[in-house]
């Protein structure tokens, strides 16, 4: 008989009952849509194993990853090259997820991949709303006549909250007919108060890890200089934790840009202080 102890691949801290967790952390290896430089479907992975690197403790918030009462459910497994076969696995569960009483908190892979999300879990909470950390404005229709891209996730999850229901952080690139949405729905949000609008909603907080500057995240697929630095990301959300949050996903790492290692490293991170506010 073997005695170990063996590695553990999932994430650390993590219960590892499915059924007493509060909430499932889901990855999301999908990179179909990206625009520019393909690779954060294997962003997952490399997370889970950097988290081995993280402490367990959030000074900032004065907690330990186990208070937060997280399961690590694992990557799903897509159809490769089939775009609407892998969105439609994504909402499947999640529904399943929110069924059982739980919420998400997703691990991308592109950010087309909160689509399915937000389509799942507007069916338990009509009064949803989005609070969007992003480089890009991800407000297009469509990208090379292709409606399912990571350049349109945010135009089409307005279509189901609403664009008065969704505020956007850190945006600094998009076409002028996305500032120009985003100038008519007072989308865009430059300091904390903008938020007080969603104090009584539910909110989804999505974040495209190319929110963050260059100089700290330069593995992500588009990178865009001029960002946040990961301190003003991480109080952003100490605001939000007086927010009813109800799911969550990290989006857009492509490891492999960054062979330091470094921005898997600030990814990870980023994850581990906002499921402290989950």
């Amino acid at each position: 008989m073997l005695r170990g102890p063996f590695l553990d691949r999932n994430w650390m801290g993590q219960n590892p009952d499915y059924n007493s967790a509060d909430i499932v952390m889901l990855g999301l290896p999908f990179d179909g849509t990206v625009s520019y430089r393909p690779g954060s479907r294997f962003a997952p992975e490399q997370i889970r194993l950097a988290s081995w690197g993280l402490e367990e403790y959030s000074p900032k918030f004065d907690k330990f990853l186990e208070d937060v009462n997280f399961h690590d459910a694992g990557d799903l497994e897509f159809p490769l090259g089939n775009t609407y076969k892998s969105l439609d696995l994504i909402r499947r569960n999640v529904e399943d997820i929110y069924k059982d009483g739980k919420i998400v908190f997703g691990i991308g892979g592109e950010h087309l991949v909160t689509l399915p999300e937000i389509e799942a879990v507007a069916k338990f909470h009509k009064d949803l709303a989005i609070v969007h950390f992003d480089a890009h404005t991800d407000l297009r229709e469509e990208y090379l006549g292709e409606e399912m891209s990571h350049s349109a996730v945010i135009r089409h999850a307005s279509k189901i909250v609403g664009a008065e229901n969704i505020k956007q952080i850190g945006i600094r690139s998009g076409m002028k007919e996305e500032w120009e949405f985003m100038k008519k729905h007072n989308t865009l949000a430059h300091k904390y108060s903008d938020l007080d609008a969603l104090k009584n909603k539910k909110i989804f907080v999505t974040v495209d890890l190319d929110v963050l500057d260059t100089s700290i995240m330069p593995g992500t697929g588009t990178p865009e200089v001029g960002g946040l630095q990961f301190n003003e990301l991480v109080g952003w959300f100490e605001y939000l934790k007086n927010f009813d949050i109800v799911g969550a996903d990290v989006v857009e790492l492509a490891p492999d840009y960054d062979t330091s290692g470094a921005s898997t490293a600030v990814a990870t991170k980023v994850i581990r202080e906002l499921l402290m506010v989950m």
